[in-house]
């Protein structure tokens, strides 16, 4: 969008306003906010057992589920006239065999990753599956396998799922007719 980069130089989303601090990584986003705004159940502390899967699956959301798919999308959909869209597409094709830790995790008929409740691991991961099904990597070179895509149904069912989805759709409105927040 046209001055967005005076805002956040990279041009990127997510980008976060708190104060001072700002912020453009996607999972960096809730870690702060748990921390800065806590305590919350979102959180994972470091004397639970989970607290070692929690920071994985944080981590490996972007790190391991994220990053294919924006291979993907920059040499398949934004700059396929570089000639690179083979390059996209065999990212593509891995993202889906990166899933096999999220497929083997869910097949034990768990709600959520960790901890036995909805913390921020499950939103990191969440971003990574909805990216993959809004880029239609599912349907291309997937299917999610049935306990990811129940996993992925379930989260969406969530009412805060909902709220943000309005929230982003109201700031795209404000952004777009000059009345946005930052």
């Amino acid at each position: 969008a046209p001055g967005y980069t005076k805002i956040n130089m990279l041009g990127t989303i997510p980008f976060f306003v708190d104060g001072e601090t700002k912020m453009t990584e996607s999972c960096g986003i809730p870690m702060y906010l748990v921390e800065r705004f806590g305590p919350t159940s979102m959180r994972v502390n470091p004397n639970e057992p989970d607290y070692g899967a929690y920071l994985n699956w944080i981590t490996h959301a972007d790190a391991t589920l994220t990053f294919p798919q924006t291979v993907f999308l920059r040499f398949v959909l934004q700059e396929a006239k570089k000639g690179l869209q083979e390059a996209g597409v065999a990212y593509a094709k891995w993202f889906i065999a990166r899933l096999r830790m999220l497929d083997q995790t869910l097949s034990d008929g768990r709600e959520y990753l960790c901890a036995g409740r909805f913390t921020i691991a499950d939103i990191c991961v969440s971003f990574a599956l909805l990216l993959c099904v809004s880029l239609g990597l599912d349907e291309k070179y997937g299917p999610l396998q049935p306990q990811t895509k129940a996993y992925l149904e379930r989260l969406k069912a969530r009412p805060a799922f909902s709220a943000a989805v309005a929230e982003e759709q109201a700031s795209g409105v404000a952004w777009n007719e000059g009345k946005s927040k930052l």
